[in-house]
């Protein structure tokens, strides 16, 4: 689905078909003919619109017959059905500079855009690396939004492991475990790209777009070490978890073991009773009574001295 938008007197208008100074945001769900669509109509390389269909494409630049094309990564929540999959994920956002248009392809819906879309009116369509700088702006805000999310995901299931140890919370940490890995190698990505960009003369920034790119440098770098930290955290987390849990079935087996021992005396003495030889009882009206006593005295015996031995340990 392609939408149309310009701003007049600030103040967002949808349009019909795109104009000079619009911005083009292509939104799911896509489609193959409105690709070559747009492509045709505002002469953009058809691979420079399918690029977002590849949730893995890396964060890039380059330009065709002065069309120009950025790829970056940006968070978002995970639909999948499968529960082992991660909270988040990252996608790319494809935004593409033409004469007159600033174009942007969203493989999923992401919370990046509609910022955007929701500031819209503040923005010059016609200063297009300004409204790049900006949607980059949205994008890291989304990055550390999400991991104050997964901070705060992560704090509540250790409270619940300290309260009972079950395989859920465990696979719940291994969730968040696996969204930290793709924030830090997005990040990562997203740090090389800006960089270059930077560097080279790729957009042409003025003096007041190149500060405000290298804020966003920094505000990036801020969330890759976020990122990094809270990934130490959680490994340290689980490491520390499956020691614990180590230890407690070493403690079980122990006292399983012990009794094991205590019980298998008793049954010695019952079977040496029990067998069918001479044993000085068998007449005696006390037998039974003798044998258990005996077993008994014998358990309680090997019980107290494994108890101690455990206080002394």
């Amino acid at each position: 689905m392609i939408k149309y938008f310009k701003n007049l007197d600030h103040h967002i208008v949808e349009i019909s078909e795109p104009e000079n100074d619009s911005w083009v945001n292509v939104v799911p769900p896509l489609k193959q003919e409105e690709f070559d669509e747009l492509s045709d109509q505002l002469e953009i390389p058809i691979d420079f619109l399918t690029d977002s269909l590849d949730i893995d494409e890396r964060s890039r630049y380059d330009e065709d017959d002065n069309v120009k094309l950025i790829v970056i990564k940006t968070p978002t929540e995970n639909n999948s059905f499968n529960e082992s999959d991660a909270y988040y994920i990252t996608i790319p956002i494809v935004i593409i500079l033409t004469h007159n248009h600033i174009v942007t392809v969203n493989s999923f819906e992401n919370a990046a855009i509609k910022k955007f879309l929701n500031t819209f009116q503040n923005r010059q369509p016609d200063k297009k690396n300004m409204m790049v700088i900006k949607i980059i702006e949205k994008i890291i805000q989304n990055f550390m939004e999400y991991l104050k999310e997964i901070n705060q995901k992560r704090n509540v299931i250790e409270q619940k492991l300290y309260d009972a140890n079950k395989n859920e919370h465990l696979l719940e940490l291994m969730k968040i475990q696996k969204s930290l890995v793709y924030f830090v190698t997005a990040l990562r990505s997203n740090e090389l790209l800006l960089a270059k960009i930077q560097r080279t003369r790729f957009l042409q920034l003025t003096e007041t777009e190149s500060e405000l790119l290298e804020d966003l440098m920094v505000d990036n770098s801020q969330a890759l070490e976020m990122a990094n930290i809270y990934t130490n955290i959680l490994s340290s987390t689980m490491d520390t978890f499956a020691s614990i849990i180590a230890n407690n079935q070493n403690q079980v087996l122990k006292r399983l073991a012990i009794a094991t021992i205590v019980l298998s005396f008793p049954v010695l003495i019952a079977s040496i009773f029990g067998m069918n030889v001479p044993s000085g009882f068998e007449h005696s009206p006390y037998a039974f009574y003798i044998v258990a006593i005996l077993s008994l005295l014998l358990a309680v015996i090997l019980g107290v001295l494994a108890f101690r031995k455990k206080i002394l340990e």
